[in-house]
C-alpha cells in the first residue's frame, strides 16, 4: 500500500502530463498554480508525517535488528557455554575412563598376583604335605619291618621250642605206653625215663 506522499507526487505527475505546452515550446507547460500550489501544500504537510512514519518504521527496525542480534549473542553465548560444558564433561568422562581402566589393570594384576601367590602356597604346601607323609609312610615302614622281622625270629624261636616240646613230650608218651606193658625189666626202664633230662 503506497503512502500518500506517493500518492500526491503520482498527482503532481498526472496533472504536469496533462498541462498544454507553452505555444512554440516542447519543454514548457501551462499550469494552474492554484492548484499545485495545493498539491505542494498537501505535500509539505504529509513529508513530516511521513519521514517521522519511516524513521519510526527505521527505529522499529534497528530496534527489531537489536533485539535479533541480541538474542542471535544469547543464543551464541549459551551454545558455547553449552559445547564448553560438553567439552568439560567429555574431558571428565575420559578421565574417569582412564582411571577406571588403571583401577581394573591395577585390581587385575593385584589378583593374579595373589593367584599366583596363593598357587605358589599351594604347590609348597602340596609339596611339603607329601615329603611329610612320605617320611611317616618310611618311618612306619622301617617300624613294621624291624618289628615283622623281630616277631618272626621270635615265632620261628617259638615254633622251634613249641617243636621240641611236642617231640619231648610224644616221645614221653610213646615211652610211658611201652612202659605200661608186663615186662620184667619194668624197673631199669623207669630208671631210663629222665623226663626232667628230656625237658
Amino acid at each position: 500500500m503506497s503512502s500518500r506522499i506517493e500518492q500526491i507526487i503520482e498527482e503532481i505527475e498526472e496533472y504536469i502530463d496533462s498541462c498544454k505546452f507553452q505555444p512554440l515550446s516542447t519543454t514548457k507547460i501551462i499550469v494552474n498554480k492554484e492548484q499545485l500550489d495545493e498539491l505542494l501544500r498537501e505535500l509539505r504537510m504529509k513529508t513530516p508525517d511521513e519521514i517521522k512514519r519511516y524513521q519510526k518504521i527505521i527505529a522499529n527496525k534497528d530496534a527489531i535488528l537489536a533485539d535479533a542480534q541480541a538474542k542471535a549473542e544469547s543464543m551464541i553465548e549459551e551454545a558455547q557455554i553449552h559445547t564448553n560444558e560438553l567439552v568439560s564433561e567429555h574431558e571428565i568422562m575420559q578421565q574417569a575412563y582412564a582411571q577406571a581402566n588403571e583401577i581394573v589393570t591395577a585390581a587385575t594384576e593385584q589378583a593374579q598376583q595373589i593367584l599366583d601367590n596363593a598357587t605358589s602356597d599351594a604347590n609348597d604346601i602340596r609339596m611339603g604335605a607329601l615329603q611329610y607323609a612320605g617320611d611317616l609312610l618310611q618311618n612306619a615302614e622301617t617300624i613294621i619291618g624291624h618289628t615283622l622281622d623281630s616277631y618272626t625270629t621270635k615265632y620261628d624261636n617259638l615254633v622251634s621250642t613249641l617243636q621240641d616240646c611236642y617231640e619231648t613230650v610224644r616221645n614221653n608218651r610213646a615211652d610211658l605206653e611201652a612202659s605200661n606193658a608186663p615186662s620184667e625189666d619194668y624197673d631199669s626202664d623207669l630208671a631210663s625215663f629222665d623226663l626232667e633230662d628230656d625237658l
